[in-house]
């Protein structure tokens, strides 16, 4: 009982620590309110990013097996939406500054890892959608080679932009982002060796 309440408090304060510190940020007394939501959308993504991985490798207590695949999808689509605000949000202040990143031209270097991120996810989200008509092996190695991308991309994209984040919250969360993910494709990795290993298969008659 210790253990599975010090894991997720330790959860809570990764992903809520990050959004508190943004919420009393200076910062967002000369923002307008789409900008505010725009810029929450993003910082919750990158939270969401951390919980993604945790709950496929069954590392959170109570969401094992069946029921952490399944808050694993549910989590996925929230991800889907909050970039979806998070992009469209920004769309509303100012079209120009997106169109410059959608086109790789913008002058922010942050910008092209935010769009790289943004259609890793929407491409994560239609393999999703055609996981049934793909092989295991395809559908594995496609959605980790994604992941890793999202991951990568988003975490770049957060460190290079000096906002409403702030610095050290935002770092640790990139990192156990990062380690999260790491850990579990590796994890992931080992139980499939094992599966398809000769020495599991079962004997022929």
């Amino acid at each position: 009982m210790a253990r599975t309440t010090l894991i997720w408090v330790a959860l809570v304060i990764a992903v809520a620590g990050p959004i508190a510190a943004a919420a009393v940020s200076p910062l967002l007394a000369w923002r307008d309110p789409v900008y505010i939501v725009a810029g929450f959308a993003g910082v919750v993504a990158l939270a969401l990013l951390l919980v993604q991985p945790l709950l496929i490798g069954g590392y959170l207590p109570g969401l094992a097996t069946r029921r952490g695949r399944r808050a694993h999808r549910w989590v996925g689509g929230t991800l889907v939406v909050t970039v979806a605000i998070h992009v469209g949000g920004l769309w509303i202040t100012s079209p120009p500054d997106v169109v410059d990143a959608l086109l790789f031209v913008s002058p922010t270097p942050f910008s092209a890892w935010g769009v790289v991120a943004m259609w890793a996810i929407a491409a994560v989200a239609l393999l999703a959608w055609l996981r049934r008509r793909l092989r295991p092996r395809t559908w594995r190695l496609g959605h980790t080679f994604l992941v890793v991308v999202i991951v990568v991309g988003t975490v770049v994209h957060a460190v290079l932009i000096e906002g409403t984040m702030e610095t050290v919250s935002k770092a640790a969360l990139c990192v156990l982002v990062v380690i999260a993910t790491i850990r579990v494709i590796s994890d992931l990795n080992v139980r499939t060796n094992r599966a398809t290993s000769p020495s599991t298969m079962p004997l022929a008659d």
